[in-house]
């Protein structure tokens, strides 16, 4: 789908040769994921589509009606076949005869896998019987930023009318759920001639006989409301108008690069947390908006908004007009204190006897003037999704204070859906965080063998990584294999010569930026160069330690400077070699490049401690498979020194060693792995040697 203007109206895509043949279910996901492919449809993982299909019962034999309906947590425009539910309609009706009241509707989820056709696993969301018991054969429930923006609005039952006379109705606030679902039936048998209704602070529902008709129906209504709020809004003044003026591109990421590490250590206590930051033209107008503060407090109306962005935002002390990012530094810590403690306060106010426990108190999205927004979650994705989730409230929020009065969610509300107990049952039966989960970390020399091999290593446990490497074209290839395997959320690439100390700190912004700071240091850059002393240079000297000594300390003095600014410890791992140990023939200036490297790691060591900042090194030796260095004149060189061909030095490595035994690059990457984990969370000035035995780089 081609990328449309915000205001713009959407476009049916509906291809009826495409969809020629389809059976019904391969229709409702054809349907779905065409709504799911835009976001002013939905929200990622918002809404959710259903169809009514005759099947033949497995059982007996005979032909029954079966709800085919999206699967909890899933999400419309990448659902597969695999992520719907199937559920008996007779079944689903019989449940009418088993509901206690509304005080009692929440066991009714209990009861749906009682009603699963066909043995299918995937389990049934919350919002079935608002699908089951439409008396259509197709349903669409959506989040339109547009038909939000009328539930959220005071008199939105009026606009509803005014909008769609009685074609689509209007229904009152009540959380999603069976007794929802009776509510919705009662309006289509009352009102036969609805194609659809509002919910109040929610979203819309709309129906047809036919799959095609149903989405056609879709994209129609919400058509009209962006229309009717094109009319209604152009001319008004936007947020109470313009309070501040946005600083320039470069400038606002300039600003997110210095906060963002603050704000990161101080909500990574319990958890650590991955930042996103958003600077688009819908944050920019809300930021700078006179009204930004009063609308913000209100909180989020949709609940899939509140679930993803908490009660509200946090709205950063930062004056574009005259920036001082030093004093908005200072103000954070009491500014994240005292949100806090108005969470705290919240969960007191609303708990139930049988309420969860507090969760983190932190705020998820912080609103800087002028600036932009800045998202933190447990993971990239998710912290990027909470941001687009936001983004669709600041739309809602737009047309809503444009044309009425916006109104968020009411307090206790917003708290029996924050704390529901089947959100908890949810969010227990999360799969346990991988072991580098929230973890950020640059790789230098990320396009080579050993650096690729450890940035797999890392991603394979949930870190984000960055690839740091001169070399454009062979960053961008290690780049797009990784992020082919892990997903782009988690990997991101900087073009960097890391003995250029400006080039170095750009990096290091860029990283704020993108992830929000850093845990996990791995200094991999090399070269490699042979020659006897006498054929030395004085060139050739100096390049092997500014890249393998003055180069390994620019990343460094760089790293300490955002993790003493987080105060949530790191890991700094320098790649070193067995020569720096173990001295080789020819190798002068190399050698003592990595003997440098290996001292430097001990004094940082030393330096670090207090900040429970670790320092280790690992040691590979003849590391030939995938190895840049190994490609060009240093493979020639060593073959040389040892008086053997290329084909002959892999096997005469091996044969050197005490193991006998080929490195790998995911050797070394292993190695790097443990002292990036908590696994080694006492070690630090340590030196693991990868080299398959050298009694000679025997470190004791």
């Amino acid at each position: 789908m081609s990328t449309q203007e915000a205001g713009s109206r959407l476009t049916n895509l509906w291809d009826k040769a495409h969809a020629a043949g389809m059976s019904e279910p391969e229709l409702l996901l054809y349907r779905s994921n065409l709504l799911g492919s835009d976001k002013r449809v939905t929200n990622y993982g918002g809404g959710n589509t259903s169809a009514k299909v005759m099947q033949k019962d497995p059982l007996t034999g005979e032909t029954v009606e079966v709800l085919w309906v999206k699967g909890s947590g899933g999400d419309v425009g990448t659902i597969r076949m695999d992520g719907f539910a199937t559920l008996y309609m007779d079944k689903l009706r019989a449940l009418k005869g088993l509901y206690r009241g509304v005080d009692f509707e929440d066991e009714m989820v209990g009861y749906l896998p009682h009603c699963t056709f066909n043995l299918n696993a995937r389990a049934a969301s919350i919002d079935t019987p608002l699908h089951a018991y439409v008396p259509k054969k197709h349903v669409d429930h959506m989040h339109p930023d547009a038909i939000i923006a009328i539930a959220a609005s005071a008199n939105s039952k009026a606009l509803t009318q005014q909008i769609f006379g009685g074609e689509i109705g209007w229904l009152p606030w009540k959380r999603p759920g069976f007794e929802l679902g009776l509510r919705l039936e009662t309006f289509c048998l009352e009102n036969p001639g609805a194609k659809g209704v509002v919910l109040e602070s929610h979203g819309l529902f709309t129906w047809a006989d036919d799959a095609e008709s149903c989405y056609g129906l879709t994209i129609d209504v919400i058509n009209r409301a962006i229309a009717w709020f094109e009319t209604e809004t152009a001319g008004k003044a936007i947020f109470g108008g313009e309070k501040h003026k946005a600083l320039a591109p470069r400038e606002r990421r300039a600003v997110a690069a210095r906060l963002m590490p603050a704000i990161r250590g101080m909500v990574s206590e319990e958890a650590h947390m991955v930042g996103h930051f958003d600077d688009s033209d819908a944050v920019l107008q809300f930021v700078c908006g006179k009204d930004m503060e009063a609308l913000a407090a209100l909180g989020t109306s949709c609940p899939d908004h509140f679930l993803r962005t908490k009660i509200r935002p946090l709205v950063v002390d930062f004056d574009p007009a005259k920036p001082d990012v030093a004093a908005t530094l200072e103000s954070l810590k009491p500014a994240v204190e005292g949100y806090r403690k108005d969470y705290a306060a919240y969960y007191d106010r609303c708990k139930h006897a049988d309420s969860p426990a507090l969760r983190d108190p932190n705020a998820i999205v912080y609103l800087v003037p002028g600036v932009g927004m800045i998202t933190f979650a447990k993971d990239k994705a998710t912290a990027r999704i909470s941001g687009e989730f936001y983004t669709n409230a600041i739309n809602v929020m737009r047309g809503a204070s444009t044309v009425s009065t916006y109104v968020g969610l009411p307090e206790q509300e917003a708290f029996d859906i924050e704390y529901w107990l089947l959100e908890e049952a949810k969010l227990q039966r999360m799969p346990k965080p991988k072991s580098l989960a929230g973890r950020i970390a640059i790789v230098t020399g990320g396009a080579g063998g050993i650096g690729s091999a450890t940035a797999a290593r890392l991603l394979s446990e949930g870190a984000c990584v960055v690839l740091a490497d001169i070399d454009e074209t062979a960053l961008a290839s290690a780049a797009d294999n990784l992020a082919g395997r892990h997903g782009r959320d988690v990997v991101r690439t900087v073009q960097m010569n890391v003995t250029d100390e400006a080039a170095v700190i750009a990096a290091y912004a860029e990283i704020a930026v993108e992830f929000g700071g850093i845990d996990i240091v791995v200094s991999n850059a090399g070269i490699a160069s042979s020659a006897p002393v006498e054929e030395t240079s004085l060139e050739l000297w100096n390049r092997n330690l500014a890249i393998l000594s003055t180069g390994y300390f620019l990343v460094a003095r760089e790293a300490f400077k955002v993790l003493r600014q987080q105060a949530i410890g790191g890991s700094v791992i320098f790649i070193a070699s067995k020569n720096g140990l173990a001295a080789s023939p020819n190798a002068s200036a190399y050698c003592t490049a990595k003997a440098s490297e290996i001292h430097l790691a001990r004094c940082l060591a030393l330096e670090g401690a207090d900040a429970g900042i670790r320092v280790n090194v690992v040691n590979p030796d003849a590391v030939l498979r995938g190895s840049k260095i190994w490609s060009g004149e240093w493979l020639d060189q060593r073959a040389s020194t040892y008086k053997t061909d290329k084909e002959g030095l892999e096997e005469m490595y091996r044969q050197r060693s005490m193991l006998k035994r080929s490195v790998l690059p995911e050797d070394v990457a292993e190695a790097t792995y443990f002292f990036a984990s908590e696994a080694s969370s006492k070690s630090t000035g340590n030196i693991i040697n990868v080299d398959a035995g050298n009694v000679q780089a025997f470190t004791r």
